[in-house]
């Protein structure tokens, strides 16, 4: 009879460790997300700071949402197309990614909108600007959903701010140029080429005329022979981008060192946080038009990553995809309080329902720290909606290290100045 009691205590023991054991196993959802970004290659220091600030937002949520906890996948873009696209497909199938974020270049965005529709995967906020996105977006809206929302809009949505900041020096007297003439540069991939055109409209608008279009590749560091063309041309202003911190920084030391003269519109110099390590004095007077941590929370949070990550953060390689990442995760946390469930069907039905209509924004209200509120609409898609009370970028000029609003006017900290 003890031994029959006995075996009765064991088994029914047994049965609560198994019960115990596999409840806790049902509990344990997760949830994959993939964080894209160049981790390597020539713009290597923004995939630190996106994985940076990624992992911090994360982290601000101890990795969890409801009963899910999140497990990120960092996908190496190696701001190369294919091997992007070969990185996003090895997430889904071989890692298990459900939802995808993040992103820096255009030429990769273009790239992996396909391999997210090809898995019905939901990819929130890339940054990839370049007017091809949203024209491969439009062209089949029911195939390219996955592609959830740039994080960053075409870029002549933005870049009239230079020409009109020009206009207003000029009607004001804080500059003469001797000749209405500019050269237009960029690097060679699809975001350089669509801002390098978007520049080169806005100044022939305002009468200038256009010396050249010089594309270089992301990797070149040798400006010489471009910079004596200018100057012997007596180009007033040169105005362009690149991604890279080895390429822009090393145009603006060079334009110093062969005395060009000229107006500096070097748009994303301040993308990357420790640029003025690269340029010193030489980018005094630059031009460039992206966000500015200027709240004290802004300013605070910018300390913390100093801290622990030891890098300055750039406003907008930092800042911007901090905000983007704390949306995302409002995306997340909406899903599950809609569905109880987290997966890429629940997340692009949130994202199509109430991100696109502009019902589910993130603004200051919820910590933004760079913009006043990022939102969209069905008009804007797939680009938030900029507006001064959205996306915006003020001009910036600046002076040893420090970025100051010249225009618009209404935002304005200094006067613009022409030179040194």
């Amino acid at each position: 009879m003890k031994h029959a009691s006995l075996r009765y205590v064991l088994v029914v023991f047994s049965m609560l460790l198994l019960f115990g054991a596999t409840h806790g196993i049902a509990q344990e959802k997760v949830l994959k997300v993939g964080v894209m970004a160049p981790y390597t290659g020539p713009s290597a220091q923004t995939g630190d700071e996106f994985k940076s600030v990624s992992t911090m937002a994360f982290e601000n949520i101890n990795y969890q949402i409801g009963d899910y906890k999140i497990e990120l996948i960092w996908i190496d873009s190696q701001s190369d197309p294919a091997k992007a696209a070969a990185a996003y497909a090895e997430a889904v199938e071989r890692k298990g990614m459900e939802v995808g974020m993040l992103n820096w270049h255009s030429s990769v965005s273009i790239s992996v909108m396909d391999v997210a529709a090809q898995y019905k995967v939901p990819h929130l906020f890339a940054f990839g600007a370049a007017p091809i996105i949203d024209e491969k977006y439009k062209s089949d809206p029911e195939k390219y959903q996955y592609w959830c929302g740039k994080g960053w809009p075409v870029p002549a949505k933005l870049t009239l701010g230079y020409t009109e900041c020009i206009q207003n020096a000029i009607s004001k007297d804080l500059w003469k140029p001797e000749k209405q003439l500019v050269a237009i540069y960029g690097e060679d991939t699809d975001w350089g080429r669509s801002q390098g055109e978007a520049l080169t409209q806005e100044f022939k608008k305002i009468g200038w005329e256009v010396l050249s279009q010089d594309y270089f590749p992301p990797t070149q560091t040798d400006f010489y022979p471009m910079l004596s063309k200018w100057r012997k041309a007596g180009v007033s202003v040169i105005a362009g981008t690149s991604t890279s911190a080895p390429a822009i920084t090393a145009l603006v030391k060079q334009a110093d060192e062969v005395g060009l003269g000229a107006v500096i519109i070097a748009d994303g110099l301040g993308w990357v946080g420790d640029w003025y390590k690269l340029t010193g004095a030489a980018s005094n007077n630059v031009l460039d038009m992206i966000p500015a941590l200027t709240t004290p929370e802004a300013k605070k949070w910018a300390g913390e990553i100093e801290k622990r990550f030891g890098y300055k953060p750039s406003p907008s390689a930092s800042g911007l995809a901090y905000d983007w990442a704390n949306f995302a995760i409002k995306v997340l946390k909406r899903a599950f309080e809609k569905h109880q469930e987290l997966n890429r069907t629940t997340i692009l039905e949130v994202f199509q329902n109430e991100v696109i209509p502009g019902k589910l924004t993130y603004g200051k209200s919820d910590g933004a720290l760079i913009m006043n509120e990022y939102r969209f609409s069905p008009e804007s898609m797939p680009d938030a909606v900029v507006a001064r009370d959205g996306f915006y970028f003020p001009v910036l000029q600046y002076i040893d290290g420090k970025g100051h609003i010249v225009y618009p006017d209404d935002w304005k900290e200094q006067p613009f100045s022409a030179g040194k």
